[in-house]
């Protein structure tokens, strides 16, 4: 795969455990979802498998028949109950902004429910210039390359397939259920720790006649 340098890049951001810290809102909802249908759920556990489609957890806890309404219920619920629990991850903000600052596009290409994936980052006051969402893994493949991406960043081992589909570099950070060498073992062109390395990071890229190597997180 060859990488293109670009003086200006379109960056492309996953949300959940990239962007934001979703558990608690997640945990709050899932709850709230358990006692609003009398069915068990597991929020502890369903909070360390975020990244796939909400479709994907629900089946843990309900028969097939059941998934789409709970779904829309879930969705429903979510803003009231999630979006004021989910604090920014640490240099979110700045990571976004810096690619803007550089002359860039900043999105945010994610599976979440793309209304609900909007309020939190108006929440947040984190401005990317386009939020495109309900797409998974490969998926997301689609927004990168109608987007022209050179990059996309994630947590997850979906997120490195669909920077791999996009033909776009694959920028890890270890914020998410993944440890660093998972990442790279995954096929991450390189891993940060998380976003408050980014800037320097988007620095060197943009110097580079090729995207450079950006400082391996720790194994964790």
């Amino acid at each position: 795969m060859a990488f293109t340098t670009s003086s200006a890049p379109t960056v492309g951001f996953d949300l959940d455990m990239t962007l934001i810290d979703s558990r608690p809102g997640i945990h709050a909802c899932y709850t709230a979802l358990a006692e609003r249908t009398g069915v068990h759920i597991d929020a502890d556990l369903a909070v360390t498998r975020l990244g796939p489609p909400l479709e994907e957890e629900l089946a843990h806890w309900f028969p097939a028949e059941r998934i789409a309404e709970i779904a829309d219920l879930y969705r429903a619920m979510y803003p009231a109950i999630a979006v004021a629990a989910t604090p920014a991850l640490p240099g979110a903000r700045e990571a976004v902004a810096a690619v803007r600052a550089s002359g860039g596009r900043a999105i945010v290409v994610t599976a979440k429910y793309e209304p609900n994936a909007k309020l939190h980052l108006a929440h947040l006051g984190i401005e990317p210039d386009a939020v495109i969402g309900d797409l998974w893994a490969e998926q997301k493949a689609q927004a990168l390359r109608e987007h022209g991406a050179h990059v996309y960043v994630g947590d997850h081992l979906g997120d490195i397939r669909g920077a791999r589909a996009a033909d776009a570099y694959s920028l890890a950070v270890a914020t998410g259920p993944y440890a660093a060498g998972e990442l790279r073992a995954a096929g991450a062109d390189a891993v940060l720790a998380d976003l408050t390395e980014f800037p320097r990071w988007l620095a060197a890229y943009r110097a580079e006649p090729a995207a450079p190597a950006a400082p391996d997180a720790r194994d964790a």
